[in-house]
């Protein structure tokens, strides 16, 4: 019996771990479909911009596709509040199948709308409506996301389970420039002008239906559900990611805002308008730009786990520190001699360099955020203050970065982003180690009692 009763024991933490493993792969499965739809923007922007504005040079038309971007952003914040309070009061797993509607009606929109020069003005305004749409989604998504994942994760290894938020969000980045390259091979440039770029976004809405059937099999976290039992027991204080009891954590949304700014902003320099960069400043041609940057993306793919496995083992703090004081020096050199060089091999390292610098960052800025909340307002105090801080830094990048372009000062922009990193630096030296005694450890604890 004896013998028994341990091989039980040996076999249950095998099962637990498994069900871990199942739940995290179908929260990043669903994460790459929202990224992915999110990224195709982008990505195809340079075919249909085209499509929806009037007629212009090149680097105007980029300009209102990059504005139509940063008006998505602007979405986020409420995206982070409606969706994050949602997930808060009736779970993760219902706020992430909403969160996944939402992108895949936005996909559909943007799929389906006809050019400017049938319907006129039309045509952008209901490209705007897309992306209203899919903001809302991708706020909702990132901190809901970033919260289930960190609470179902197994203890001790938070930043490694973790890190597959940004491993999932970059490959949602590198499959939709994967159609983009697959799509170049077999349609001529006219043909992706003219309509094979909607072949993107049919893709990703008929991907959304499929993660809608994965999230309806994820477990709820424990964490809810247990911050949910013993709420509905306390009726005492605010409510359940309600904004007033965010407010009482005003430490912690403040140290979001500060560590999120420079990464966000380093983050989408490097990866979203690196691209138009090669195209309308190196002078690369955009089938050369498109290989760049996935190779780029894939090596960025795999230090995500690597460098969320470090942070298991050293602390989060000084990963940040280390992007922080690496990012304030990379910037200004690396886009200076890119914009000087029309080499792939060339660009490809002065891409793939500042990406390793990025991925200190991106690997574990989920599970940081997730760790200074407690569970009753985790969803929320992710989502907003990181939200709002995206829609200012992260969404207006491309636009401040095209508008100093087009002013005849782009070097300009390699110091504001340079800047930002440097603030943000500050706050990664002043604030606590958040691995160490967070509330997710609090939850556990609980949880063996």
């Amino acid at each position: 019996m004896a013998t028994q009763t341990t091989a039980e024991r040996a076999r249950k933490p095998r099962r637990g771990e498994r069900r871990v493993v199942s739940n995290i792969v179908r929260g990043s499965i669903g994460n790459l479909i929202e990224w992915y739809d999110w990224y195709a923007y982008t990505a195809f922007s340079v075919y249909f911009a085209s499509v929806f504005f009037p007629s212009g040079d090149q680097t105007a038309q980029l300009l209102n596709t990059a504005a139509v971007f940063a008006v998505g952003f602007l979405m986020r914040p409420i995206g982070g509040w409606i969706l994050g309070r949602y997930a808060d009061r009736r779970g993760r797993r219902a706020a992430l199948t909403l969160s996944v509607t939402l992108m895949a009606a936005g996909s559909l929109i943007v799929a389906l709308t006809p050019s400017y020069g049938s319907i006129g003005v039309a045509a952008p305004i209901l490209l705007v409506m897309a992306r209203l749409l899919q903001g809302l989604s991708v706020g909702g998504e990132y901190s809901t996301s970033a919260t289930y994942m960190s609470e179902v994760a197994t203890p001790g290894r938070r930043g490694y389970y973790s890190s597959f938020q940004y491993v999932t969000l970059i490959a949602g980045q590198l499959t939709a420039l994967g159609l983009q390259i697959v799509l170049q091979q077999v349609l001529s440039p006219e043909q992706m002008g003219s309509w094979g770029w909607r072949i993107a976004f049919v893709v990703g809405a008929a991907g959304a239906v499929i993660v809608l059937w994965l999230r309806r099999g994820m477990d709820e976290s424990e964490s809810f559900e247990r911050a949910a039992s013993e709420g509905d027991k306390e009726q005492d204080g605010p409510a359940r990611g309600s904004l007033r009891l965010l407010l009482s954590y005003p430490r912690q949304c403040l140290v979001v805002v500060g560590l999120t700014m420079g990464g966000t902003l380093f983050f989408y320099t490097y990866t979203t308008y690196l691209q138009k960069f090669m195209v309308n400043t190196s002078g690369i041609e955009k089938p050369t730009a498109a290989w760049i940057n996935f190779f780029a993306l894939l090596v960025f793919v795999l230090l995500q786990p690597v460098m969320g496995l470090l942070s298991d083992r050293v602390g989060r703090r000084p990963l940040l520190i280390a992007f922080g004081a690496l990012g304030t020096v990379v910037v200004v050199p690396s886009l200076t001699l890119l914009s000087h060089t029309s080499d792939p091999v060339y660009a490809f390292l002065l891409m793939v360099g500042p990406l390793a610098v990025s991925s200190l960052y991106t690997s574990i800025s989920a599970v940081v955020k997730a760790e200074l909340f407690p569970t009753s307002i985790r969803a929320l105090g992710v989502g907003l203050p990181y939200a709002l801080t995206v829609a200012v830094f992260g969404g207006t990048a491309e636009y401040i970065a095209l508008w100093f372009k087009k002013a005849g000062h782009e070097n300009w922009y390699f110091y504001y982003v340079t800047a930002c990193v440097l603030i943000s630096l500050l706050v990664y030296i002043r604030m606590r180690e958040t691995s160490d005694a967070s509330p997710l450890d609090e939850d556990v604890s609980r949880s063996r009692d």
